[in-house]
């Protein structure tokens, strides 16, 4: 029995090409938007987290261990067709994605600030307290400048692994690169050559990223 040869063929992908640079935007459109509300929401749960009030940290921590303990997919999919249903709102696949997604980059966010904060040392608020600097003033003055350091290499990598994770939005039909890239497998039945494009198309993006985030964190710790 003699294998069957199979005749690769890129060429054809040049007439879409503006489908996937639609992809490619939307893409980064979605990682750029979700990174920024994210950190947003992150800081803010991560600031109230630092509280010593369990009325304050119960509903918080409930939040970033929902979305940490889901598998993300489960949560988009959740949050398009059943949470408009509890709602009662029409809810578009684009404003759900990108709900999701920084629902999901929040949650992280906030640990990895809260962590970085209660990594440092005891010594470093006692000695500003001592000085007569309030809690707030220790937060602002002494301990962030310093945790912010800290944070910076596991902010980065969690915002590589975010640009991955639009990928998934595809699912409810949001026009990302992934999804592009099944709309030109339906019209051409050559799914090979266009997830292999696909496929290339994220690793050339991410890669560099990635180089990029150990030069950064190679400094840091030169720094330190």
């Amino acid at each position: 029995m003699t294998g069957v040869t199979y005749n690769w063929d890129f060429s054809f992908l040049w007439m879409y090409r503006w489908l996937l640079l639609k992809g490619i935007g939307f893409t980064v459109l979605y990682t750029v938007g979700s990174i920024i509300f994210g950190l947003i929401l992150g800081l803010l749960v991560g600031v109230l987290r630092l509280s010593k009030s369990w009325f304050v940290n119960l509903p918080l921590i409930a939040y970033i261990e929902a979305f940490r303990c889901t598998p993300l997919l489960v949560q988009i999919i959740w949050f398009y067709y059943a949470f408009p249903v509890l709602v009662g709102l029409d809810m578009p696949a684009v404003v759900a994605g990108m709900l999701v997604l920084s629902l999901y980059t929040g949650a992280f966010y906030a640990e990895i600030f809260r962590g970085g904060v209660i990594s440092m040392e005891r010594g470093q608020w006692d000695a500003a307290r001592a000085i007569g600097m309030r809690h707030v003033q220790v937060l602002r003055r002494v301990i962030l400048p310093q945790a912010v350091k800290r944070m910076i290499p596991p902010f980065i990598n969690q915002s590589i692994i975010q640009l991955k994770n639009t990928s998934l939005v595809s699912t409810i039909a949001v026009s990302e690169l992934l999804y592009e890239g099944q709309l030109i497998t339906s019209a051409t039945y050559r799914p090979l050559e266009t997830y292999t494009t696909v496929a290339f198309i994220y690793f050339a993006i991410l890669f560099p990223l990635t180089l990029g985030a150990q030069v950064v964190e190679r400094r840091l710790q030169k720094s330190n």
